[in-house]
């Protein structure tokens, strides 16, 4: 029988770890990497692990691959604080590990259910999607990105087919605090690949992000929350590059001075 190992990090989840824990309650070992929480998040984890550890925030690729390298069990499965592991997909990872060789693929997709307001969003580009979450230990580790890091797994890669389920932004006022953060890093992340930006393309990607998402991609049948989805995303869209043009020196308080003597 061959062990599994879920890791965690945190930061102020409260509200979403005690589902996620409940989860994987069932795992062979579950490592949470607190950031400095000053809620309850440290307290509730302490009552599913004794691992539990604390380590400055450096950025999600560091921190991530930092919990990775703590795990002991043959299998690890990354997990994000506001999912869940669903009944279906336990049931696979359970018959996963009581193969006992080494044949088969070295890491797995997962599907993914977006959820949002309690509505699980079927369109809009949420769904069907899959993310890389599973691997043997030793075989993958995220890579160095500053936001919308993925897993890279040295070997073939298969596909589950039981769902982990993300129950995202609680709220608008919710969604909008994360997109401070994420734009930053967007943005720094752009700047690093050497992209650029202005008035025209910015505005062209934030029309062409809701259009997508909610004709193209038929947000529109997820009612209202599809719409407010595609709103929401393509104002992140336009935020991220006006951030760009900002860090790239040639924001507003940036321009060249065009006035005539």
């Amino acid at each position: 029988m061959q062990t599994l190992s879920v890791v965690i990090i945190t930061l102020n989840e409260e509200a979403n770890i005690r589902d996620c824990l409940e989860s994987v309650v069932w795992a062979d070992e579950i490592i949470v990497m607190d950031s400095g929480s000053t809620d309850r998040t440290v307290e509730i984890c302490r009552e599913y692990t004794d691992r539990v550890v604390f380590r400055e925030w450096e950025g999600y690729s560091p921190q991530r691959n930092a919990v990775i390298g703590m795990a002991r069990g043959d299998w690890v499965l990354s997990l994000d604080a506001d999912e869940r592991v669903t009944p279906e997909l336990a049931v696979e990872l359970r018959s996963l590990l009581a193969r006992s060789d080494d044949a088969g693929p070295d890491g797995y997709w997962v599907p993914y259910k977006v959820f949002y307001r309690g509505r699980w969003l079927r369109h809009g580009g949420f769904y069907p999607d899959s993310t890389l979450r599973l691997h043997r230990l030793g075989r993958g580790g995220f890579g160095e990105r500053a936001v919308h890091e993925s897993l890279q797994i040295d070997g073939p890669i298969g596909r589950m087919r039981g769902h982990l389920e993300h129950h995202t932004y609680r709220s608008v006022s919710d969604y909008l605090d994360r997109m401070q953060i994420y734009t930053d890093l967007s943005a720094q992340e752009y700047l690093r690949q050497g992209r650029r930006t202005g008035p025209i393309r910015m505005s062209l990607r934030a029309a062409f992000t809701f259009f997508n998402m909610y004709v193209v991609k038929a947000g529109f049948l997820d009612g209202y929350e599809g719409f407010l989805m595609a709103v929401l995303y393509s104002v992140y869209t336009f935020t991220k590059y006006a951030k760009l043009k900002e860090l790239a020196g040639d924001g507003p308080d940036r321009c060249p001075d065009t006035r005539t003597s």
